[in-house]
């Protein structure tokens, strides 16, 4: 096969093209999800088992309901569930501490919750350190 200036420039626009979209994926991954706040990080990830309205559900498992749920007094137990999982539910640890943080403010002031205090992205930042990664047992 014979190499013509065109078939060369062809292939040099191919693998550019091959680069950059390679480029663009990876950089996706490096952010995480694109959520831009805990409402539709909620929507988005949390929903599909906890339900719409956060009541929960059972069927192939059971999922706890939000709505009410004293667990969620504690500010940082919602963002150690998100980072660490529980039981069936797996681990988002790939969220940013921002969106960790958005979404635990958001599970704690809405659905007839009104806890007190908003979780910072410091404290999810410091939880995260000690929690995600280790071998301990998941809560649960």
């Amino acid at each position: 096969m014979t190499m013509t200036p065109h078939k060369i420039g062809l292939l040099l626009c191919a693998g550019l093209g091959v680069v950059t979209l390679a480029g663009a994926a990876a950089a996706q991954y490096e952010r995480g999800y694109p959520y831009r706040s805990g409402e539709e990080t909620y929507q988005r990830l949390c929903q599909g088992c906890h339900m719409p309205d956060a009541r929960g559900a059972t069927g192939a498992g059971a999922y706890p309901a939000l709505t009410g749920n004293r667990k969620l007094q504690t500010p940082l137990y919602p963002v150690l569930i998100v980072l660490r999982g529980q039981k069936a539910m797996p681990p988002f640890s790939d969220l940013t501490d921002q969106q960790v943080a958005d979404v635990a403010n958001y599970i704690r002031s809405h659905f007839g919750n009104s806890f007190a205090g908003q979780i910072t992205v410091d404290q999810v930042k410091g939880l995260r350190a000690r929690a995600v990664g280790k071998n301990d047992q998941r809560p649960g």
